[in-house]
């Protein structure tokens, strides 16, 4: 029987063959923690006397979820973050680079083949780059940074085929919700996800990190793409160029297959208080909105912020929506700066945050107000998603976003393309 992408990869850092179900110890090629998580890591760390890090050089600290710091407290978390990546010498991104999972690919972390794990549930979204990348625990990330190495449960697979062309306003997060809906939110429990089809050669590198970001709604350990030209081409602008493309063999075993053909699709809205609550818009639009939240590591990059932009140009905000946007990162958005994309959305009437994740967890800069309709651009819909239990949050694509920005209630993009 052949083998799977996941399967390969956890062989090649074993150098023996396992198969799904096979429980081991793997060293590991990247760790990544931030703001939000690396205080219990640090708690767990210290616990293991005489705790060390085996490699500092494979730990990448970020600053993202709280940034700027709102509170004291907050200060004093990021400045002892801070002393301990001088004191080992590990990577620090500081307040104001940006969102971990734009970082860590837009910095050249990762590569095809990679074993990596973050300390944060949407690490998958470095599975678009041909790798096997997954969340963890405070504790086994603790263990990860003394001993260099992580047991794992090599997971099943799940097959989803992506076919044909992509209609107008309809992007990688109308795919992503799509399949959420089929898969249902615990529908890839403890399996990886792997992409294959026609339509894949016609998403960007953005577009695919914003699907395998979405892969962890479905309960899936991990989202894999594969390293086709568009993945290679992106890496070599990376400075990436030692390329070893993972590929599953013929005969490989999955548990199950999906098949999307993704030409008849229209924009898709997942509804409160769940991501796999998923319509087309044809039945959701006219919904009252309040609030837009435009960026997260789901859809803050410069792809996102050029579509909102190419529909709000020149136009104002409906008076009673608040739109606020946080690029995914300093390099988006100085970017986007010198795209004019961040002067058509403030012209607009939106509110610029720095780069960071903010709104999306209700850590700062837009939590809404009871009985507020959210419509926002991030990859979670649940109660208390954005800091307020009386808020309902509806998830959709910047261009949907955008277009509902205009008219104050859930609209179809494609009136504005």
């Amino acid at each position: 029987m052949g083998q799977t992408i996941s399967e390969k990869i956890f062989s090649s850092h074993i150098k023996r063959e396992v198969t799904a179900g096979d429980i081991l110890f793997a060293p590991l090629d990247l760790m990544m923690s931030n703001d939000a998580s690396f205080p219990l890591v640090l708690e767990a760390l210290q616990k293991i006397r005489g705790y060390t890090i085996k490699e500092a050089r494979k730990l990448v600290l970020i600053l993202d979820h709280y940034c700027p710091s709102p509170s004291r407290e907050v200060s004093r978390i990021h400045e002892d973050i801070k002393a301990f990546a001088h004191q080992f010498g590990c990577t620090l991104y500081a307040e104001g680079e940006g969102v971990c999972h734009q970082l860590i690919p837009e910095k050249g972390h990762v590569r095809p083949g990679h074993l990596v794990i973050g300390s944060d549930s949407h690490t998958t979204t470095y599975g678009a780059l041909n790798a096997f990348a997954t969340g963890v625990g405070s504790t086994d990330m603790a263990l990860a940074i003394h001993y260099g190495l992580l047991w794992f449960k090599v997971p099943l697979s799940i097959r989803i085929e992506l076919n044909g062309n992509l209609p107008k306003g309809v992007y990688a997060k109308d795919i992503s919700l799509h399949f959420i809906a089929k898969v249902t939110s615990r529908g890839a429990n403890y399996h990886a996800i792997e992409f294959s089809g026609d339509a894949l050669g016609k998403l960007s590198m953005e577009g695919r990190l914003t699907i395998c970001n979405m892969v962890m709604e479905t309960g899936a350990k991990a989202g894999i793409m594969p390293a086709d030209e568009v993945c290679r081409a992106w890496l070599k602008g990376k400075g990436v160029t030692d390329v070893l493309p993972v590929t599953p063999d013929n005969d490989a075993s999955y548990s199950r297959e999906y098949t999307f053909d993704i030409s008849s699709l229209e924009p898709q809205v997942a509804i409160p208080h769940q991501v796999d609550n998923v319509h087309p818009i044809s039945e959701v639009k006219g919904k009252k909105i309040a609030m837009a939240f435009l960026g997260t590591c789901t859809n803050g990059r410069l792809e996102d912020l050029a579509v909102a932009a190419q529909i709000l140009k020149g136009k104002r905000i409906h008076s009673g929506v608040v739109l606020v946007i946080a690029p995914a990162s300093r390099d988006v958005m100085l970017e986007a700066c010198n795209r004019g994309y961040i002067q058509a959305l403030v012209e607009s009437g939106g509110m610029l945050n720095a780069p960071g994740c903010g709104p999306c967890v209700g850590a700062l800069g837009g939590v809404p107000a009871d009985g507020v309709n959210v419509i926002s651009t991030a990859n979670r819909n649940f109660i208390g998603r954005m800091g307020n239990v009386k808020a309902s949050i509806y998830l959709a694509s910047p261009a949907t976003l955008a277009a509902s920005c205009l008219t104050g209630e859930i609209t179809d993009p494609r009136e504005f393309l």
